[in-house]
């Protein structure tokens, strides 16, 4: 599988790059639109969240700290829910492409892949510039994005592809994802720190694979600190075991998805 990707890796970015430009084709800022939206979004939490609301969290005492505290968790996670809900709909939204050409189904999801990570690169280097312009980069430990990065969507990939070939079958899938998604997002400690839950509470949250991933990008860029490898071994082993999965899956119904679609 991942030499017919490498063999159609042409393919891949070329139909990324026209999602990208198909996304602001007739606006008249065309594509300054990709850095203006998440530069709105970086002012809005890191201003009004932190200056005008004064929200703070334990052991940061400057304004800015919830604002990137916020920031680090709600980029994150809209990276990893983009390869989610655009995965589980890929195959019924390129149906009369499946139909109609001969390229590797797997390409689908690539594709997903390759816009979330554009769309990620975006966002987290206005992030990254407003913090240098802060005086507040967190230095090397930002190399540690990267290993949370691939474990993240790594994970979203294997969850959405499984999701995505079921869906063909029983399209209630992205309804209910969409719910569970909610759910999830509140169970994450995203807008609130993990230490304002009680014991039993914690241990609960610990369950949640986002949990610690979120928290690693949240200790890079709020304090500088490496992450803790260890917190998001689990991930990892999880991600590892949603990609086989997702793969068996595949590979076990790709010939059924054109007769459903």
């Amino acid at each position: 599988m991942l030499r017919n990707l490498w063999s159609y890796r042409s393919f891949v970015l070329g139909m990324a790059s026209r999602e990208f430009r198909a996304r602001y084709l007739g606006s008249v800022l065309g594509s300054v639109w990709a850095f203006l939206h998440p530069l709105t979004l970086v002012f809005l939490y890191t201003v009004v969240f932190g200056h005008l609301m004064r929200s703070r969290i334990p052991g940061i005492d400057d304004a800015l700290g919830y604002g990137v505290f916020l920031c680090a968790g709600i980029f994150t996670w809209t990276a990893f829910t983009e390869i989610l809900q655009r995965s589980v709909t890929v195959f019924l939204e390129n149906g009369n492409l499946l139909k109609k050409m001969s390229f590797p189904r797997a390409a689908l999801p690539a594709i997903v892949l390759v816009s979330a990570l554009v769309n990620f690169v975006i966002v987290f280097s206005i992030l990254l510039a407003l913090l240098l312009l802060l005086g507040r980069f967190p230095g090397w430990p930002i190399l540690g994005l990267v290993p949370l990065l691939v474990v993240q969507q790594a994970l979203a990939l294997g969850i959405g592809t499984a999701l995505g070939v079921v869906n063909v079958f029983f399209r209630d899938v992205a309804h209910l994802l969409t719910i569970g998604l909610q759910l999830w997002f509140w169970f994450t400690p995203i807008v609130y720190p993990i230490s304002i839950l009680g014991d039993r509470m914690q241990t609960l949250a610990h369950l949640n694979p986002m949990t610690d991933l979120v928290a690693g990008y949240q200790g890079i860029l709020l304090h500088g600190a490496w992450p803790t490898w260890h917190a998001w071994l689990p991930q990892a082993i999880l991600a590892v075991l949603a990609l086989g999965f997702a793969r068996a899956l595949f590979r076990r119904l790709a010939g059924e998805l054109a007769d459903h679609l």
